[in-house]
């Protein structure tokens, strides 16, 4: 049935792959497609994971170029001026310089636009509000308030399924295993400073860490 299949945001880290397995898992692996966008990041090895992975788990993915955020600028994910942080602690404006400012609402309306084209009723957004650097585009709130939005701007019933709203790190990557998903978990990058293997200190890779180390996991990217 076309109302049954998703369209899931890949970015090519940890989150999203994992939520892609959960794709799978729920609708079925011809019923997936995968969507990335190139919206000027720094690392162009976020594409190549996105890639990596959508081709290991069998599915499409598409890249959508849309470079406004980097004409923008002003944040350390698309300025190299700007250094990525420490710690995964806020500054003066009470969120990290790691934050794009509507960066998930434009990637999940951009993400409607697509799937509207092709009757794909389900979004896939690897979001979360427990464990994360605090950026207020991952609420659940949030996404709900959107999801309102995206039905009434494009008279479509769109729902967007965020498996990891509510998960810890540590609960992220026990799903991820208990998918199967630890595979392409090995494939996916993380590392706010573009770097393979991870840098480790950046607050994406303390995130990282903190969840295989809480789930007695070793993380399959440092051996790959």
């Amino acid at each position: 049935m076309t109302d049954q299949r998703a369209l899931v945001l890949l970015s090519g880290g940890q989150d999203s792959t994992t939520c892609l397995f959960w794709a799978i898992d729920h609708f079925g692996k011809n019923a997936v497609a995968t969507l990335t966008f190139d919206y000027g990041q720094q690392h162009r090895i976020e594409l190549d994971a996105a890639r990596r992975i959508a081709a290991y788990a069998g599915v499409g993915n598409t890249i959508l170029p849309i470079d406004t955020f980097a004409a923008l600028g002003g944040n350390s994910l698309l300025d190299s001026s700007i250094p990525v942080p420490v710690s995964v602690g806020t500054d003066a404006s009470g969120l990290p310089n790691t934050f794009v400012p509507g960066r998930n609402l434009v990637f999940l309306t951009y993400a409607a636009a697509y799937a509207w084209q092709r009757d794909i009723r389900h979004l896939v957004a690897g979001v979360a509000q427990t464990d994360y650097s605090g950026y207020p585009d991952c609420r659940e709130e949030t996404i709900l308030a959107l999801q309102r939005c995206l039905q009434l701007g494009m008279e479509r019933n769109f729902r967007i399924h965020t498996p990891l709203m509510h998960r810890s790190k540590r609960e992220t990557v026990q799903l991820a295993v208990s998918l199967g998903a630890l595979g392409a978990l090995g494939m996916s990058h993380s590392c706010y400073n573009g770097k393979r293997p991870p840098c480790g200190s950046c607050p994406a890779c303390q995130l990282r860490a903190k969840g295989f180390a809480e789930a007695g996991i070793e993380d399959p990217l440092l051996t790959a």
